[in-house]
């Protein structure tokens, strides 16, 4: 039996070694060996390549795709360093299309007098680590992209909250006096007043969406229902634009949601959709149920693999630039900057918002035909009954006549504008407001005039002693005393825990003095009985 030489035992070393050996002769690149694992690499075999030309025959190209450059090479580099040197940045592409991701070690053999003769290269295959690299990457881009829009959306909040108290003072104020206005000039200018306050508050439910604190009452609805209701009113709103509405029968979209909330999710994407496009441009809407078994890449937003109910808005627009993808979502961020389209930059802020509040996500795509944009919004999904749903199709209320009352009412805010404007408000209904600066001071009041008091009008949000704290320590006093609470919040979470405690109503600011009047009487009437 023949023994192996030791030429041959080092050979066979070297072919089943599990990294990649390719060796060279220097300078011309002739290739001299290259084991098994190098060809597996590579997925071909032994290639000849000569000087500055490499990257094309061996399919060498850069993390992002892109030709490797000549000079950058670790048999370039080797030659003219005359070092060992790494590159960590290699991906090669085979000739069947797949790609793997290595990390080169160039060592160059030199002669007695320095001269590089060879060149040999180790390649570790590294795409199982550059992949979890790539998701530890973009998982902390998602979260640093998070807490921006967390910070963003905080401080969004506390704009939307204080503006909402100059708002209130305002709306209320207007609607005193127009209430005792006999001329018709000074009435219309009222009115105008009332109509400005009231696109004030609409901005700062906009804000408040986005910060996510804005009213969310959940109820079981149907995602194609809601858009076939709102179908009409899209068309009328888009005119010159050809809108398609798709919503199969089969897929109903049932989920547990605000359908206030949803309509405006549904109008901002239509709406930015039809600014994107313009007269004479394409735009889609469709509906369906979908079964996500992974989280689409770059969504934002805080869904969970599972069955959602999907809205998407695609359009044939010029498209969002890949560098402002990132920032469509922020506040104030418009690229619609001029005269009459000049925009707010609360659209897609404020669709981002409620969708989070819906523990959804939004994701973008491309558009119609490989032009434009598609947003994507994913819902979770419920299943109930057909006679639970909802029902859709209401955009307006008509306001309640403001009910007249008697008595003395407690007013704690600690805004002087806000407190001031509502008892001004009482007074022209007949009752006899009493004020309080804080909680502290209204405890004092409620202990000292608590047979004559009636009701109190509670505001959540105060420094020092909160309106929950208040409303516990009042509750202290008088198990059953009857409270209205105000907030510029609308039913959140917060509110929730407090009208669970048993608060008797609630009211939003800004509101109307008829709607002031409506939710004092209930209280009232939900206290006698």
């Amino acid at each position: 039996m023949a023994v192996p030489s030791d030429h041959d035992i080092i050979l066979a070393l070297g072919e089943d070694l599990p990294i990649g050996i390719w060796v060279a002769r220097a300078p011309t690149g002739e290739e001299v060996y290259a084991n098994r694992t190098f060809a597996t690499i590579m997925g071909t075999g032994v290639l000849q390549a000569s000087v500055g030309n490499y990257s094309e025959p061996y399919g060498i190209l850069t993390r992002d795709r892109k030709p490797y450059p000549e000079e950058r090479l670790p048999f370039v580099r080797a030659l003219v360093e005359k070092k060992v040197v790494v590159n960590d940045d290699i991906t090669i592409r085979r000739p069947d299309g797949s790609c793997i991701d290595v990390r080169a070690f160039g060592n160059p053999v030199m002669a007695a007098d320095g001269t590089v003769t060879h060149v040999i290269i180790a390649f570790f295959d590294v795409t199982r680590e550059v992949a979890a690299e790539r998701a530890r990457a973009d998982s902390e881009q998602r979260l640093h992209r998070a807490q921006r829009m967390e910070a963003i959306g905080t401080l969004a909040g506390g704009i939307a909250h204080d503006f909402n108290n100059l708002i209130f003072g305002i709306k209320l104020i207007a609607s005193e006096l127009a209430s005792s206005e006999e001329d018709p000039r000074r009435k219309e200018a009222l009115a105008i007043i009332d109509d400005i306050t009231e696109r004030s508050a609409a901005l700062t439910r906009s804000l408040l969406g986005f910060a996510r604190r804005g009213k969310h009452r959940a109820q079981t609805l149907c995602l194609s229902d809601i858009v076939s209701s709102m179908s009409e009113m899209l068309r009328r709103t888009s005119a010159g634009v050809e809108l398609e509405i798709e919503v199969a029968a089969a897929d109903r979209g049932v989920l547990l949601g605000d359908q206030s909330q949803l309509e405006q999710v549904i109008m901002n994407l239509v709406g930015n959709a039809r600014d994107a496009v313009g007269e004479g441009g394409r735009v889609v809407i469709r509906t369906r149920d979908v079964d996500l078994r992974a989280i689409p890449g770059g969504a934002m937003g805080t869904i969970t693999p599972g069955p959602h109910v999907m809205l998407e808005v695609a359009d044939n627009g010029a498209g969002i630039p890949a560098e402002l993808r990132d920032r469509v979502f922020e506040p104030y961020f418009t690229t619609k900057t001029k005269d009459a389209n000049r925009g707010t930059g609360l659209g897609l802020a404020t669709v981002l918002g409620i969708v989070e509040l819906h523990r959804g996500a939004i994701e973008i795509d491309a558009g119609l035909d490989g032009r434009g944009t598609t947003m994507r919004v994913y819902l979770p999904s419920t299943r109930r009954p057909d006679d639970d749903l909802a029902t859709t199709g209401r955009f307006s209320r008509s306001p309640s006549p403001p009910e007249p009352g008697t008595g003395t009412i407690l007013v704690i805010d600690d805004d002087a504008v806000v407190r001031r404007a509502v008892a001004n408000a009482l007074d022209s209904l007949g009752y006899s407001p009493v004020e309080a600066t804080s909680g502290a001071e209204a405890v004092d009041l409620y202990r000292a005039r608590k047979s004559d008091i009636r009701a109190v009008v509670l505001d959540m949000v105060m420094p020092v002693m909160s309106g929950k704290a208040t409303y516990l320590a009042l509750r202290e006093l008088d198990p059953d005393v009857p409270v209205l609470l105000m907030s510029g919040y609308a039913v959140n979470e917060e509110v929730q825990q407090i009208l669970d405690l048993g608060v008797k109503g609630f009211v939003a600011k800004p509101h109307s003095v008829e709607q002031l009047a409506t939710a004092v009487a209930s209280v009232l009437r939900a206290a006698n009985r």
